[in-house]
């Protein structure tokens, strides 16, 4: 059995809290058994984070914190967007999923997903590689469209990057298709703003009713 490599992100604040214990805890008068202590708990709970909830301990805190509502929002609406744009195209959805505990659960190392069914071939004909290029960007556009910015989306990237390596054509012709379908997406979520956030709203619900 493979095992999960603890994230660069997890790592990193675990070494920059060891080091600020070591340095400041005896000047703040703390004894070396307490120091010890803590970084040992610090350790422990990186690995338990690494083995059990693959590096995504983080995550799963900030989402039950203060602020966490918003955290998950965010995800919903970008999720939202997968999903209304995919309706559009008539694309099935198979499930969407909205927090990290819900992908943890679904065995996913991700804070959401919307999963479609599978083309038959990798070799996608020109209208259905435009499909994908909507409903993939859809999710960047969401979050976009309401935050200013998006947060998440980079498997969505990589997922649209490779549908278009494979398809034989060249890469002005998938740089061009991927502008014009985000133009689309932009132009088709500004319309449907009112029922873009129903969808994130109801994603939401369903979420904490999980």
């Amino acid at each position: 059995m493979a095992s999960t490599p603890v994230s660069a992100t997890s790592a990193g604040l675990a070494v920059a809290g060891a080091t600020g214990l070591a340095v400041f805890g005896p000047l703040l008068g703390l004894s070396p058994a307490w120091i010890a202590l803590g970084l040992g708990a610090g350790l422990l709970g990186l690995t338990l984070d690494a083995y059990q909830w693959q590096g995504l301990g983080g995550h799963l805190l900030a989402e039950t914190l203060p602020g966490g509502r918003a955290r998950l929002q965010r995800i919903a609406c970008h999720e939202a967007g997968h999903l209304l744009v995919a309706q559009a195209e008539a694309m099935p959805v198979r499930r969407v999923l909205v927090g990290t505990k819900a992908c943890l659960q679904a065995g996913l190392r991700s804070n959401g997903a919307t999963e479609f069914e599978l083309p038959d071939s990798v070799r996608l004909s020109l209208e259905d590689l435009r499909r994908w290029s909507r409903v993939l960007q859809a999710g960047i556009a969401a979050e976009t469209l309401v935050y200013g910015q998006a947060r998440g989306g980079a498997d969505d990237r990589a997922l649209l990057g490779r549908l278009w390596g494979l398809s034989g054509h060249d890469v002005p012709t998938a740089q061009r298709e991927q502008r014009r379908a985000r133009r689309e997406v932009d132009q088709h979520l500004r319309r449907e703003r009112d029922q873009l956030e129903q969808l994130r709203d109801q994603l939401l619900t369903e979420a904490a009713h999980g």
